[in-house]
């Protein structure tokens, strides 16, 4: 069982480069900076779950991983990880759903606290090339320590997180029938050009879109963009302004209750919006 989004992990070339943009894109500090297998991190911890931003350094495993990325995609999104309470059960029932993954193995954490988590990495071709992992979070936890936010507009937690297909119905399958997320929503919407599929993990929700217009496909899937939350849309539309991104103007939203803008540069490859009420 999936309870919420763990992280997202964005791969960069320029570490220090990327953490300034994200810190003021963010409105927020990382709480934690680190390396181990070739690879160096930063983390931003929101409210419902955390960025994982990750440069590559030298030889080793997520190094070398990291490098091959960037050679055939550029900065951009690599991987998603889901939080499970039981991860040996759901190891176990993934399995029966015929889910090829490696086995449970330990990993310290990335937080502040001595606190150990356990996590494993499906194989890429169970999910069509989205690099997935699952992270062990007990219920009785301590939560991880949030990033000190700047600002009153800084970004509180992520609304959407974007994975495009080219086939959704195999998406279909993978996340609800797999994965096991909740379906809230499968429209096929021809003025926008596009079949959205809305999966409730905890409080946010990952959207699977497929572009109507360049057909079904066997191509991977790829992790592309963030919908970011912000408690007071027009102070954060202010702050990125003065930070000099590129920004549209804010608009309304898909649904009445909201109002957005879009982010155009400064985010590492990743297409950005920002939402409020």
């Amino acid at each position: 069982m999936i309870t919420a989004l763990d992280h997202v992990a964005l791969i960069v070339r320029d570490l220090p480069a990327a953490t300034e943009r994200y810190t003021a894109l963010l409105g927020c500090k990382p709480n934690w900076h680190g390396a181990d297998g070739g690879a160096e991190h930063v983390w931003f911890q929101l409210d419902n779950m955390a960025l994982d931003v990750i440069a590559p350094t030298g030889p080793g495993f997520t190094g070398d991983m990291a490098k091959a990325h960037l050679d055939a995609h550029g900065e951009s999104l690599w991987a998603i990880a889901y939080a499970t309470p039981e991860l040996d059960a759901f190891h176990k029932l993934l399995t029966r759903r015929g889910v090829k993954a490696t086995e449970p193995h330990r990993l310290r954490s990335t937080s502040v606290e001595t606190q150990e988590k356990r996590y494993w990495r499906m194989s890429s071709m169970a999910f069509a090339g989205v690099n997935t992992f699952l992270i062990e979070q007990k219920p009785d936890a301590a939560p991880w320590p949030r990033s000190p936010m700047e600002a009153a507009s800084a970004v509180t937690g992520l609304d959407h997180v974007v994975v495009r297909t080219p086939a959704p119905d195999r998406a279909l399958a993978n996340y609800g029938a797999k994965l096991g997320l909740d379906l809230r929503l499968d429209r096929t919407a021809p003025e926008w050009g596009s079949r959205l599929m809305f999966f409730r993990c905890g409080d946010l929700i990952v959207e699977i879109a497929h572009d109507l217009n360049a057909g079904v496909s066997d191509a991977p899937d790829s992790v592309w963009g963030f919908t970011w939350r912000t408690g007071d849309i027009d102070a954060a539309h202010a702050r990125l302004t003065a930070a000099g991104f590129n920004i549209s103007e804010v608009r309304k939203g898909r649904r009445d209750d909201t109002r957005v803008f879009t982010v155009r540069d400064g985010t590492c490859g990743v297409p950005t919006l920002f939402i409020g009420a």
